[in-house]
Parts: C-alpha cells; structure tokens; sequence
C-alpha cells in the first residue's frame, strides 16, 4: 500500500481534541497536525498507510459528527508533502520561489501534492490555516522553469484558489525568512 494523507477539521476545539484522540488509536497512523486553526476551529492530519489512514478518517468523521466541516482523503501522496506539512522538509538547493494560496486548508494539500508530482521542485512548507484566517498556502522551491510549471500544474484544477506567484530570483533575506 502506499502512503496516504487525511484531514478532518471541525468547528469545535474540544471535539477536535476529543476526534484526534479517537482517529490515533483508531489505526497505525502519524499524528503530522493536531491544532487550532483560525477562527476557531480545529484541524487533525494523519498519515501513514492508506488502509490506516482510511480507517482513522472513519472514525474521525463518525466522533467529529455534526461538528465536522472538512475532510481530506488524499492516497499516494508525494513524498515530499508529509515533511512539508510537518515543516521539516531539507531545502538544499535554493532558487525559484513558487507560492500557491487557499481560502482552504485541503485545497493546498491537494495542490502541493500536484505542484511535487508535477515538476522536479522542493516543497518549502505547507502552511495550514494557523494565524492565517483559516487560509493555507504552499511554498515551493525550483528551477524557473519548474517551479513555473508546478505551480501552473497545482492552479490548474485547484479549488478555493486566491493568487499564484513565482519569484525567480528571490532575495536571500525572503528565502531565509521562508525556511
């Protein structure tokens, strides 16, 4: 099987708390996020394999209940996104800026997983909705030409998109300020 991603966000902080405890020992999976989210909310990421990460989303959803305002069940994911989330991504090689935003947190996971698969970048980070009004965004890192077309390949289809942007020679202080 292969590695799989899932969200469940919710509009009450203390059900989330409670549904994160349940999606954990529900299955074999990471625990990537579990956290507020602005304004209000709560939001819980898991990953590991895909049967795991589908049973735990279950349970997520069945504990979330009524309080559940969005999911996420992405299967074979790229393997950069899982550190992207996690903010532990190595950059090694800097060029090219690419960043990606959201009025929604699943619509930037989508879109870092199709940015990664589509053209040879990094993955920088993606942000989930903390301190950000609940928005998330992806920066990524590349060659002009790619990063080009990875964040064209993530705008594409993308939902809930509010602007795109690629920087081909950012300054050092911008790229420090991003890692």
């Amino acid at each position: 099987m292969a590695t799989a991603i899932g969200m469940v966000e919710l509009t009450s902080i203390a059900r989330g708390i409670e549904t994160c405890d349940y999606m954990v020992k529900a299955a074999q999976v990471d625990l990537l996020r579990s956290s507020t989210v602005c304004p209000g909310k709560y939001m819980i990421i898991v990953g590991g394999e895909t049967g795991d990460v589908r049973a735990a989303m279950a349970e997520g959803i069945k504990r979330g209940g009524e309080l559940v305002v969005d999911t996420l069940m992405l299967p074979n994911v790229h393997e950069q996104l899982i550190p992207a989330i996690s903010m532990t991504n190595q950059v090694d090689v800097r060029g090219a800026v690419g960043v990606l935003e959201f009025y929604s947190i699943a619509s930037a996971i989508i879109a870092a997983d199709v940015a990664a698969k589509a053209a040879n970048i990094t993955l920088i980070e993606v942000r989930t909705g903390y301190a950000i009004g609940g928005k998330g965004f992806v920066t990524l890192t590349g060659d002009v030409g790619a990063v080009r077309a990875a964040v064209e390949a993530a705008r594409k289809d993308a939902e809930l998109l509010v602007e795109t942007t690629v920087i081909p020679r950012p300054d050092k202080k911008l790229f420090d300020a991003l890692l």
